[in-house]
């Protein structure tokens, strides 16, 4: 910690994202004692802007960061996540790491290793987990409103945003993947969470590259600018999950496609249901009962508005602080994600299931 008994914490990858990063962690610090402790960049013009919008001292070199704070937000393309982690863990630092963990599964699997080894923590950024709407959810189902959740139909459509054509969100060599391990771990990522994280048995899945490499590509915002690389990843993808106990989930993940745009979780229990929408928050219950006469109730719940990035960022900071475990957004939660992604690549390149090992990660079994 700093003299003054904040917590330093520093970004690794000036981009965007995280940018982004930095302003709520700036917001953050006028309800929490934490800092932005200086940032990193190999870019000297990432470097001098970050610099310029936040008044920290930027660095080219990683290690001279990791001395100057106490955690560190990894913000940089996919490729890079295992050298920053790895390296941060190693000098015994917490460490808050975009998803996915690494671009290849080999790659997560060291960042797994090394957290298992070190002094620090390890958190995956899986944010949707901490929006009001999913946690009213997530305390529901532990109470048992919904009985035996069963099946999450999981949905993140985009019509048409492919994040910067030509840029590392399209490079294979540079994010692992497309659509599935950009959006689509989050998809993954929550139903998952839903279900407790049951062990997963079985993948089917087919990945697709349809619009991303057209000339033709019509579109009316990107989040990114075009770029000058190539396009050699998926733009879409479908699958089926089969959890023990016959749970399953049923995945559709779109960069680009010709349907309305979505991003809707279909939840059914053996005593009731929810549709999610984590694009505006609404959360609807379905119940029946036979109460005086038999009827239908549906239930519209209505949340506070809160940032999802800012929330899982406090409790980042508050776990540090009281050198708590991290018990949400765990390495190993991430790395179960990154095998259900692993195993829908290989099972769209052999056109048919993959059966997949994974160890439980609670007692939903």
């Amino acid at each position: 910690m700093t003299p003054s008994g904040q917590t330093a914490i520093g970004i690794i990858g000036l981009g965007n994202i995280g940018q982004y990063h930095a302003n709520q962690l700036r917001s953050l610090g006028t309800e929490l004692p934490v800092t932005i402790g200086g940032g990193m960049d190999i870019d000297r013009t990432a470097r001098d802007r970050f610099t310029e919008s936040f008044g920290v001292t930027t660095y080219e070199d990683a290690t001279t960061l990791y001395d100057a704070v106490d955690a560190v937000i990894i913000t940089t393309p996919n490729r890079f996540h295992e050298q920053y982690a790895v390296g941060a863990l190693e000098a015994g630092l917490d460490v808050l790491i975009e998803k996915p963990i690494a671009h290849t599964i080999e790659s997560a699997q060291r960042v797994r290793e090394t957290a298992a080894e070190s002094d620090g923590d390890c958190m995956v950024g899986f944010h949707n987990r901490f929006s009001s709407s999913v946690q009213v959810l997530k305390e529901y189902h532990q109470a048992g409103r919904f009985g035996e959740l069963t099946h999450i139909d999981a949905n993140y459509i985009r019509r048409r945003g492919v994040p910067g054509r030509g840029t590392w969100f399209t490079s294979e060599a540079d994010a692992g993947g497309g659509a599935l391990i950009d959006i689509g771990a989050h998809a993954i990522d929550l139903a998952l969470y839903l279900l407790d994280f049951p062990t997963v048995s079985e993948v089917t899945g087919v990945t697709r590259s349809e619009f991303g490499g057209r000339p033709d590509y019509t579109h009316l915002e990107m989040w990114g600018d075009h770029g000058d690389g190539p396009f050699d990843v998926d733009d879409s993808a479908s699958a089926f999950i089969r959890c023990a106990q016959n749970r399953t989930i049923s995945l559709d993940v779109a960069w680009a496609t010709n349907r309305p745009p979505t991003n809707e979780f279909i939840v059914t229990g053996t005593e009731a249901g929810a549709r999610l929408d984590l694009s505006d928050g609404t959360l609807t219950l379905f119940e029946s009962s036979p109460a005086g006469s038999p009827h239908f109730a549906d239930t519209e719940i209505t949340t506070r508005d809160e940032n999802p990035h800012r929330n899982e960022q406090r409790y980042f900071v508050e776990e540090i602080r009281s050198d708590s475990p991290l018990t949400m957004n765990t390495v190993e939660e991430g790395l179960s994600v990154q095998r259900v992604m692993d195993a829908i690549y290989r099972s769209s390149d052999r056109a048919g299931a993959v059966p997949i090992e994974m160890e439980p990660l609670s007692t939903a079994d």
